[in-house]
Order: structure tokens, then sequence, then C-alpha cells
């Protein structure tokens, strides 16, 4: 049979009939002379040899060029094909064709300007049978699709984001329930963002995608699936808002279904009544409705034909043989309460039914798979001519097989489908115990909740701690308060730096289940737990405002049986107030299951909703709905179906039974004992939050950082944060460490007012024309050197130096904010006039009118060089005369002193001045003005 040259592919009418041989064969090269098919007529071997054989188990082969599928496109592919869905107010532009034709199915799905490109591919050869379908999904945001790139070091995109992972479960969650048991080729979803435009979301177009490019490929599945978004503004319900509408939108809600079942929710909302979000869940459903048959008729022109005959499922016998050996020992395993006894007894048993089914001849290692069928050879007749296959007749990948004349072989069943069977089978007296006796595996009743016990208090230098056991799932909930920056900072497409402070973090060991397994980064579940606890626990934040402390929640699950999610919830909440964070109200989470088709095993039909559920209801029933909230609403919620899909009745009843647990849960966690402590622990930072004028921000932060970084290391506190609207948040250990830092900002920010006195300053810094003064802790002004004597100085070191004390009185302040300080003022006998006239104020009018009066005090040579410094700035800006290095030029270090007790010395900068910028102050600006940047705060 030869391969289809068009696709490269084989194309087999009954792939179930090429099942791998009972022999082994040789494998060589085809020019080797050891080859079988070595001979001088033919160049290539017949490449049936190089199928992939593994002893006792069988192949399907893939068939992609089916009657009936359209190949009127170029070279042979399907031609393009688009088509506009309404949906909400707008429509959305579905085409295919256009891209990515090499893969099984792929769309691009367009809403405004973001569009999300998905491909479906599946594996040539089926992989190992398993209960577990082989599926993988990965969703990408690609900063170029909003026109940036990443802002971290490496720029091409990597590991996948927390709320990428997120996308990647939504698109997953639906679309598992309506794929086919017994397809074993390997599937994987790829979806990109190609162009966002940050009005119109992608997740939930994502979401369509995958639900039409499954729907389009070979991929057997019972249903299209597609995914809309619903808010709630005001009294309206809006499909697929915009991110703006989404601002005010008191709901989140994310529904993926068919065009009669709802398969998943997910959302997040403010204490909405459940009648509300069964409202809203209906809108979305017709929503859902209209897309499918949209879609629907879309696949009829250009869907692919189905792998349904590479579905292999096990054979009916092994169903009998497996409840003949297990029956009776399988319901008293069930009946076992606690979860690791109750796992270690059907694992035995399983072995029994493996080992008897061996001794009795069903069982062989080296049996192949296909239960009833026969079992063909293929294999390589060396006496038969073989094919001649010419250069460039077929592309690579295509593959010729001569098969043989079928032998018949004894019937075998293979270990994994008696492991399948026996899975099945248990689930099946799991729901047939459940719904015949009234009684579960722990024997509870279906709407009775586990015995809880919870207490607060455990870790001592924790800042809040929790420990909640319900049944035998266990949550160890710690909390952790910080300032801004312990804030998550998360990148997104829209470029705008988004910091999260609060967020929760779910971590699953496999100790927790009795088990040995990985334990590295977080994996999709762990992500997608801690996403839905945090987010059922933010609505009872307080503000930052009110609470300005940035939250972290870690929950580690110590045991798990189910509902470790929802335990997480109940234990951040507790280990919250345990903190002393000033919560609205106690949040509370439960997970309800279902068994659907009651009548099979004796009941009425109606579905039965079971309350708490533990992790063998989890596997064996047909629902798991997460709700959370308190007694008069829902704050998140999560559904998930294993079936074809559940209605609004149905739905209506799991969440009323929810809400009785919930109170149920509310009165059992009142009684944590220890109760938790509702206030700061002591080794919890402290936060004091001050406001200070906008434009005096820059005082704080200094130059480079400089002024905020030399508060921090003078007063010991953690962080100074401030913002532009004027608040600054001081973090620190410690009451005084913040007094200290409180009193600084006070003073710097401070607004002097002309004529106020200060008394027993220090003097910090000497310059040649004048020294500095700090009036307060990180607050300094200049007393310039005529302001310092009512007797004419020289310099100023020849009366002060540095760390002595004066009184100053302020004199004058500029523009800058930069303030000019007296002594002289403040001396006994002054006379102002008397004391202007002989000392210089150090403009140019008062260095050429002091000559005459210094000329008895100074040498002739210090009048010549201050008349050359005038006269060489006036004329030139440069400043290079040979005397200019005769005045006396010093390096003064601002170092630190002993502060006083109430105003502690932050400033370490260094100072270095020379007498020519005097003169450049004064020519420049002909006035008496403080020398540049000298009396700048910070």
């Amino acid at each position: 049979m030869l391969a289809n040259p068009n696709n490269g592919r084989l194309h087999c009418p009954k792939p179930s009939q090429f099942l791998h041989p009972q022999r082994p064969k040789c494998f060589l090269f085809p020019n080797c002379p050891r080859s079988p098919c070595f001979t001088s007529k033919s160049k290539f071997c017949n490449l049936s040899l190089l199928l992939p054989r593994k002893s006792g188990k069988g192949f399907g082969i893939r068939a992609l060029a089916e009657p009936g599928v359209s190949t009127n496109g170029p070279q042979g592919y399907p031609p393009p094909y688009s088509v506009k869905i309404p949906v909400g107010d707008r429509h959305i532009l579905v085409e295919t064709g256009h891209i990515g034709r090499q893969a099984s199915a792929s769309v691009t799905v367009t809403d405004g300007e973001t569009i999300v490109y998905t491909s479906v591919c599946l594996a040539d050869v089926p992989s190992e049978p398993s209960d577990f379908f082989p599926l993988s999904v990965h969703y990408q945001e690609r900063f170029s699709a909003a026109g940036r790139t990443s802002g971290g070091f490496f720029k091409r995109e990597g590991r996948a984001k927390d709320h990428e992972v997120l996308i990647c479960r939504l698109i997953d969650r639906p679309l598992r329930p309506t794929m086919l048991n017994g397809f074993y080729h390997e599937t994987q979803i790829l979806s990109w963002v190609l162009s966002y435009d940050g009005l119109h979301s992608p997740d939930s177009l994502a979401v369509t995608a995958a639900g039409i490019a499954v729907a389009l490929s070979e991929v057997p599945n019972s249903k299209t699936i597609a995914g809309v978004r619903v808010g709630l503004i005001g009294d309206k319900f809006i499909v697929n808002p915009t991110t703006k509408e989404m601002e005010d939108s008191e709901l989140d809600l994310l529904l993926a279904g068919t065009d009669n079942a709802i398969l998943m929710i997910e959302g997040y909302c403010d204490f909405l009544p459940e009648e509300k979000l069964l409202q809203a869940v209906e809108v979305g459903q017709e929503a859902v409705r209209a897309i499918c048959n949209e879609v629907e008729a879309l696949v009829k022109k250009c869907g692919k034909a189905k792998m349904l005959d590479a579905i292999k499922l096990p054979p009916p016998e092994l169903y009998n043989h497996v409840e003949e050996i297990a029956g009776d020992e399988l319901v008293r395993a069930l009946q076992i309460r606690d979860k690791i006894p109750r796992r270690k007894a059907l694992l035995s048993l399983e072995g029994e039914v493996l080992t008897i089914l061996t001794e009795k001849g069903f069982v062989s290692k080296d049996a192949a798979l296909g239960g009833s069928e026969t079992i063909p050879d293929i294999f390589e007749d060396e006496d038969e001519d073989e094919e001649v296959v010419v250069d460039g007749e077929v592309d690579e990948g295509d593959v010729h097989i001569k098969p043989s004349l079928p032998k018949s072989t004894p019937l075998f069943f293979s270990e994994v489908d008696v492991k399948l069977v026996f899975k099945e089978v248990t689930s099946k007296f799991l729901r047939r115990r459940i719904v015949e006796g009234g009684r579960r595996s722990d024997g509870r009743s279906p709407d009775e909740i586990r015995p809880i016990n919870s207490k607060c208090g455990l870790l001592p230098r924790a800042h809040g701690s929790a420990l909640f056991t319900r049944g035998e799932t266990q949550s160890l909930a710690v909390v952790t308060l910080g300032d801004k920056q312990m804030a998550q900072r998360i990148d997104n497409l829209v470029g705008v730096d988004e910091w999260k402070r609060f967020y929760l973090q779910y971590t699953f060991p496999p100790s927790c289940v009795g088990e040995v397994g990985r334990n590295g980064a977080p994996s999709r579940r762990e992500i997608g737990h801690g996403m839905l606890a945090e987010r059922a626990l933010e609505p009872i934040l307080p503000s930052e405002d009110d609470f300005p402390y940035t939250v972290r929640v870690e929950s580690t699950i110590t045991e798990s049986n189910g509902s470790s999610s929802m335990a997480s919830v109940c234990g951040g909440c507790l280990a919250l107030q345990d903190a002393g964070v000033p919560i609205k109200c106690s949040i509370v989470g439960i997970a309800m299951g279902m068994v659907l088709e009651t009548e099979e095993f004796g009941g009425d039909g109606a579905p039965l909703i079971l309350s708490d559920i533990t992790g063998s209801e989890d596997a064996s029933g047909d629902m798991d709905f997460k709700v959370a909230g308190n007694e008069d609403g829902v704050t998140a919620f999560q559904m998930d179906i294993k079936v074809s899909g559940i209605t609004l009745p149905v739905m209506r009843e799991a969440l009323l039974q929810a809400k009785n647990g919930r109170k149920h849960i509310i009165a059992e966690m009142l009684k944590c004992s220890p109760p938790p402590s509702r206030t700061l622990s002591k080794y919890a930072p402290l936060i004091h939050i001050m406001k200070v004028k906008p434009e005096k921000v820059n005082l704080i932060i200094g130059s480079g950082g400089k002024k905020v970084k030399s508060i921090i290391e003078e007063t010991g506190v953690d962080a100074i944060d401030t913002q532009e609207d004027g608040i600054v948040k001081i973090t620190a250990r410690d009451l005084a460490s913040i007094e200290k830092s409180k009193a600084i900002i006070i003073n710097l920010t401070m607004v002097p007012t002309i004529g106020d006195i200060y008394r027993n300053c220090e003097i910090k810094s000497i310059a040649p024309y004048g020294v500095f003064v700090e009036i307060a802790p990180g607050r300094e002004g200049l007393c310039h050197i005529s302001e310092l004597s009512s007797n004419w100085l020289a310099k100023a070191e020849d009366a002060f130096k540095v760390g002595d004390h004066i009184d100053v009185k302020l004199i004058e302040v500029n523009e800058k904010g930069q303030l000019r300080l007296s002594h002289r003022a403040l001396l006994p006998d002054t006379d102002p006039e008397k004391a202007s006239a002989k000392q210089p104020t150090g403009d140019a009018k008062d260095v050429v009118g002091s000559q005459e009066t210094s000329e008895k005090g100074l040498p002739k040579k210090m009048i010549s060089i201050r008349k050359g410094d005038l006269a060489e700035n006036i004329s030139s800006p440069k400043n290079n005369t040979a005397e200019n290095t005769l005045l006396p030029q010093k390096k003064f270090i601002r170092r630190l002193v002993t502060p006083a007790k109430d105003r502690p010395n932050i400033n370490k900068d260094k100072t270095k001045k020379s007498s020519s910028e005097v003169v450049n102050s004064v020519s420049s600006n002909g006035e008496n003005t403080l020398v540049n940047g000298e009396a700048n705060i910070g």
C-alpha cells in the first residue's frame, strides 16, 4: 500500500489491523549486506521495518487524507475560510486555512484588534494507554503583540507566567471532558496572542479558539466548546466586556460549555448572591450556544474527518472478569474509612486480580492491545518481490508497508487494560454504594461535612499562623506582613507596572498524600489552586489607606483527601486574623461533588449532590464544584464537569447546598482554640504614614536618592516610601526609629519664616564664603561670612570651626528654597550700618568698595588678588589666574557628629569650594546670592 504523496503521510483505511508482530525482527540499514531487504534490484528496503515496534504493544496508523475533505487550496491544502460570529454586542472573526496549514487544524480569532492564533497537532503513533487523555496546552502572550519587549534581562519569552498558566488551565479543563476515551495519540494545543489592543481580553478568546481548532481537527471529540466572559455593571450583564468595563464590574465570570450544557465556570465577585450568579451563568450559556451553532456550520464546510478508528477500548469481556474476581472484596475495601488503608487495600486487590487473570492465561506481558480482534503479523518476506521507490517520488516520512495474511492468536488482555478496567469498576462500585446505601466511603450522608478542627498561633515568630483540619485534609497557613518592597510585580502586555499587595501561594508536596514525588517549582495545579484561594480572600481585605501592609499568605497542604484549595481559604482566613489584619468578615470554602446518572444504581434518576467531597469522590464523581464565601454571598467559585455537562437546575441545587455547608463551617471555625490574636505581632514591622506637600517630596529623596538613603542609615528604619501625592510611609522594626526619621522628614519639609531664630545650631561645614549651619535635623542654611560677626573677618575659620554651636536668624529664603542665615543679627550692641560698611557681603560693589578699609588690615597682595579675580571674572568665564592659586583653599569634609537627642545628624556629603566661586556668583548675578547648590536640601 503506497502512501499519499500529497501530504507525506500514510493512508490506512483500517489502521486497527496493523499491530506489532509476535516475533522480533532484525533492523538493519538497507545497504548493509546482512539486511534481509538488501538486493541488487532495489535501492531502498521496504520501510515497514522502520516502524516503531515494542514487544506486546499495538499501534495505530494516523490517516490524514480522508475522502470527502476539500483539498482545493494550493498544494492540496484546504481553501482559506473565514466567518463572523456575533458575541454580545459585537462580532468575532474566525479564520482558518490562512496560517499554520501543516497543523491538524489552526485558527485565528479576532476581537477588535486582539488576535489569538491557536493550532492543534497530534502524534502519528499512539502513546501508552492511560486513564488520562494525553493533552497538553500551551498559551503565551507575546510582548510584540502590544508593541513592546520584556523589561527583564532576557528579551525572549521564556517560562510561562502565572497568569499564562491560569489561561492554559481555562483552555484545558472544558476540552478534556469532550475527548473520547481510548484515543491515545498525544495531542498538543498551542495558543499565542499575536495582537493586543488593551481593550479586548485574550483569555476568553483563547478558549473559543481552542474549541474551534479541536472541532476542525482530526481529534475525536463529542462536542464543540466555546468560552465567554460575563460581567455585571449595575444590574446589566455584559458578554465579553472590555477591560475598561471590567473596572466597574461586580463580577468576573468565565464560562465554557457546549450548545446544551455547561462544562466549566470560574469567577470572582464581591459577595454576589447565588441567584445573581445563576443569572450570569444563564446569560453566558446563551452566548456559548450561539457560538457553538456557528462553529458547527463551519466544521461541516472545512472540518477534517475524525480518527475514530484509532480509538481502542478495553474489551467488554474484561469488565465481567474483573467484577467476578474482585466484586465482594472491592465492596469491603470501599467501606474502609481512612484513606491510606483503603488505598493500600485497593492496590493489593488490583494485584490479586492481575495475578488471577495471568494464571488463567488471560494476561500476558507480551499480549497485544486489541482484545478480541485477530492479530496480523507485519513482517518482511524476503522471497517476494519488493517495491522499488524512485528518488523524489515521495516526501520524507512516507512509509511503504506490505501486510501479510492475518494469523489468529489466542485472546489476551494487556496489563494496562486490566488496570484501566479495575479503576472503572472501582468507581462504579463507589457510586453504587453512595446511591443505593446513602452512605459514602467514610460513612457520611451526602450533605454531611467532615469533622473540623482549627487552631491559631502555632508559629511564634511568624506574623500570623493557623492550622485548619477538615477530615483528612489539612492546611498550614502562614501570614507575612511587609511594606511595598514585598509587593509582587506583574509584567503584562499593557506595559504599566502592576503591583500586588496581597497574594496567596499554595504548596502541595507529595508527602501530604503519603507518596514520593517531584518537589520543585510550583505545578500548574498549585498555581491554579493558589489563585482561587487568593481571589476568594481578596474581597475581605482592608483598603491600603486603612492597612498599608503588603500581605503574603502561604498555604502548605500537610494532609490531603479532597478540597485542599478550600482548606487553604479557611486556614488563610484564620491566619489573617491571627496576624492582626482587620478583615471585613470570615470567608470559608467548600467543594461539592455529584453523581449524575443515579438510575443506573437504582436511584430516581435525579443527580445526587455531595457536600465536602473526598479525593476518591472527586475522582469517581461527575463534578468538582468549589464555592467560597460567607452566609451572605459568594466571593469565588470554580466548577469542572467530567461528563457531557450539567444544566442550570443542577447547578442551582449545588449552590444552595454549598451555602448551607458554608454556614456550618463558619460556625465550626468560631470554635478555634486557641483563637486568633487579632493584633499585630511584636515581630511584624511598623508602618507610619505621614503627609507632606507634594512639592517637598524631592527634598526627602535628594539627589540620586542620597538623602533618603542617609535617613535610612542614620535612623535604622527598614524603608521609606514616597509617593507623588505627598504620602510618605516609614517602615521600621521599632517605634524609636520611626520617631527619629519622622522628625528628620518634618524638619526637611517644614516651611521656615523669615525672622525665625534658631538657637544652639551646629556648624556642619566651613567654606571660604561662610559656614553651613544645621538649623534642624537634615535642614541647613548658609551664614555668609559677612553675617558671622560684627567685625570684619578674613576667614571664617578665624572665629569658628566645624562642630561649634551658634544662634542664627533666618533673613532670606530664595526661590529655590535655600536659606540665608545671620549670626551677626543676634549679637549685642551691633551697629548694622557700620558693620555693613566694613564687611563685604559678597557682591561686586561690596568687594570694590571695601578696598580702602581693607588696605589697612590686609597685605597689598591680598587686595590685588581680589581685584584681579573680579576683573578677570567679568571679562572671561575662565578663572585661571596664578593669583587664584594663592587664595587659601581647604577641603572640608562633613563628618558624622554625635547628634543631639532631638536632632540626629544625617549629612555625610563632602564639600569643596574655592574663593573663585564667590566671585563667579557675584559677577554673574550682580547681586548677593547663595552659592549654587550649597543650600539645596538633599
